[in-house]
């Protein structure tokens, strides 16, 4: 058995991880795979080469560089019975927060909110396609992801349209107050997740799961609206919402890129 370890340096939470083993999964020279999301390393457990892996690992262009691999005597490892569990409370609240903030962010015409739904509806389709193809086909997963990430990529360009609109046209203030107020509760749902997540894995340092948080892509962008919504009320603009959108919108794109990797 070898093991292998690399470093992902855009790995910032729990689905990045479920991207790369949706990736990896298919090869069976894979035993198993540990992730450490706060230090940014994955450790691979394999037979044989190593060619195969690392070149699926950089396809996913989430920073991955091969650190080391060396010979072990580890052949045995343990199972997360909990992990499903864990998968669908993450999945309910990602969900649950791109309902919330689609429907808040469309009745305080705030485009940040509604594009920081899209990044949670984004994490809800990773969780999903972990879950739902789980004991299916590899070309079933395949397929998921393939509609998952177009149907992503849709949504996000609508809503670049409809930044363009409302930048060139007369649009009214979007409600600063909603904003912010879905967003710090926005904030607190990523961090219970990204919290439930890490733990599950027995990791018991927490400045090391601190760091995960507030490094996270999610909780940077629920930052960035709330303070795009003090700047709307500050500059009486609704041009610090317009940008937020348009960068997260950006983001979740990326996101979809990602996701249709996985159907390659």
């Amino acid at each position: 058995m070898n093991k292998t370890i690399f470093e992902i340096t855009k790995m910032d939470c729990p689905s990045e991880e479920n991207l790369i083993r949706m990736k990896l999964e298919g090869i069976s020279s894979v035993a198993n795979l540990d992730f450490d999301i706060p230090n940014r390393k994955l450790t691979v457990f394999h037979r044989g080469e190593i060619d195969q892996i690392e070149k699926f690992v950089l396809e996913l262009n989430l920073g991955g560089k091969k650190i080391s691999t060396e010979q072990t005597n580890q052949t045995e490892f343990k199972e997360n019975t909990n992990q499903r569990k864990l998968l669908w409370i993450v999945l309910g609240i990602n969900f649950s927060f791109f309902l919330i903030e689609m429907t808040s962010g469309l009745i305080s015409k705030s485009m940040g909110l509604v594009a920081d739904s899209l990044d949670m509806l984004a994490d809800s389709f990773v969780y999903g396609i972990s879950l739902f193809a789980v004991g299916g086909t590899l070309s079933r997963k395949k397929r998921i992801a393939k509609l998952a990430g177009y149907f992503q990529i849709t949504l996000a360009i609508i809503g670049f349209v409809e930044v363009l609109r409302r930048f060139f046209g007369a649009e009214k203030l979007p409600d600063f107050s909603t904003m912010i107020v879905v967003s710090i509760f926005a904030l607190i749902a990523n961090g219970i997740c990204l919290y439930l997540l890490q733990n599950s894995k027995s990791k018991d340092e927490a400045h090391m799961k601190a760091s995960m948080i507030f490094t996270s892509n999610d909780v940077v962008i629920n930052l960035g609206v709330i303070t795009a919504g003090v700047l709307v009320n500050w500059l009486n603009s609704n041009k610090p919402d317009l940008i937020i959108g348009t960068i997260v919108f950006g983001l979740v794109i990326q996101g979809a890129i990602r996701i249709l990797k996985l159907g390659k």
